[in-house]
């Protein structure tokens, strides 16, 4: 589980980093920014509800505050 979280983490900053390297490249003039932001909202919103469901179905336990 640990891993398929790191992973999901790293295609966020992977593009997010594009997005940067559109925006300085592009100078605004492509949605490349835009398609490489709405990516990483897209692995965002992925994660989150996988997370939900890994702990709906018992994969992943809450550990509180210790």
């Amino acid at each position: 589980m640990k891993i398929v979280v790191a992973i999901a983490f790293l295609l966020i900053l992977a593009s997010l980093a594009s997005a940067l390297v559109f925006l300085m490249r592009d100078k605004g003039k492509s949605n490349r920014t835009v398609q490489a932001l709405t990516l990483r909202v897209g692995f965002s919103v992925a994660l989150f509800l996988f997370i939900l469901l890994s702990y709906k179905l018992g994969w992943i336990q809450p550990t509180g505050i210790r």
